[in-house]
């Protein structure tokens, strides 16, 4: 990924927010020169510095097959931004953007096929999203039926080996521009624009803050 200084955000409780507020991966993998890419969702782990990701795929799934190196990405909130809302309209400033928050991780897969393990991802998964819709569904590992569709999926466990988070934020602008852009996002009604927004305000404030200390 492309990371100019300015973009790179280091704190990992930044990736904590972005697999907060949606814990919905792409995992790709690479066989024989072709990638495979599956979209799902996660149970996401981390302690200090190590993060685990795990889940299932479908077993017909042609990723199931493929332990070993992966890359998984969460995809943070991202909007447009014209160049229109700078008060700076110097010609280096007059292009359209795009703002956006994302982590790529790049780590080893492991895969697991025990119906005890299975059962833990699948009901882990229940308890993190039906809460989410008002639902109460869990897994019951005495149900004959439930434990049979446990045949139909492969687990993954995915330990990130590098985690490399790109928060582009309008950083590469002035204060005046930054300010802009954040109150014409604060004002769109897609929900995405107002999290960059406030994500924009957050690292406004911070920088105002270590400016006032002499840093």
């Amino acid at each position: 990924m492309y990371l100019p200084r300015a973009f790179a955000e280091t704190d990992l409780d930044a990736l904590d927010r972005l697999a907060q507020r949606d814990r919905f991966i792409t995992l790709i993998t690479v066989r024989d020169g072709e990638p495979t890419v599956t979209h799902l969702p996660v149970l996401y782990r981390r302690d200090g510095d190590r993060v685990e990701l795990i889940g299932h795929w479908a077993r017909p799934n042609p990723q199931a097959k493929h332990a070993g190196a992966a890359l998984a990405i969460f995809h943070g909130p991202h909007a447009y931004v014209s160049p229109g809302w700078y008060p700076d309209k110097e010609e280096a400033a007059r292009v359209p953007t795009w703002n956006y928050a994302v982590a790529h991780l790049r780590g080893t897969l492991t895969t697991f096929d025990d119906e005890a393990s299975l059962a833990q991802v699948v009901d882990g998964l229940s308890v993190d999203h039906e809460a989410t819709v008002g639902g109460d569904w869990r897994f019951e590992f005495e149900r004959d039926d439930h434990r049979n569709q446990l045949r139909g999926i492969i687990g993954f466990r995915f330990v990130a080996e590098s985690v490399t988070l790109k928060f582009k934020l309008s950083q590469n602008h002035p204060m005046p521009n930054r300010e802009a852009v954040a109150a014409q996002l604060e004002g769109n009604p897609r929900e995405a624009s107002r999290e960059i927004a406030a994500l924009m305000r957050e690292r406004m404030t911070g920088h105002s803050t270590a400016q006032s200390k002499g840093d």
